[in-house]
């Protein structure tokens, strides 16, 4: 559950980002929003992971 909060917890840090990026066309924030999003896909993954190891074991 711990990696789940992470999930919420990076997707609210990078709100401000996109709308900076989508609303005031900073570019800088477009790139901070493609790394979050990056890094959010690595933890989607380890937690996709997780969940078929929990799932196996029972």
């Amino acid at each position: 559950m711990d990696k789940f909060n992470q999930v919420k917890e990076l997707i609210a840090s990078l709100e401000g980002d996109a709308d900076k990026f989508y609303n005031k066309g900073n570019s800088a924030a477009g790139t901070r929003v493609r790394k979050g999003m990056q890094d959010l896909k690595n933890l989607a993954q380890a937690i996709r992971l997780e969940v078929q190891e929990s799932k196996n074991k029972a």
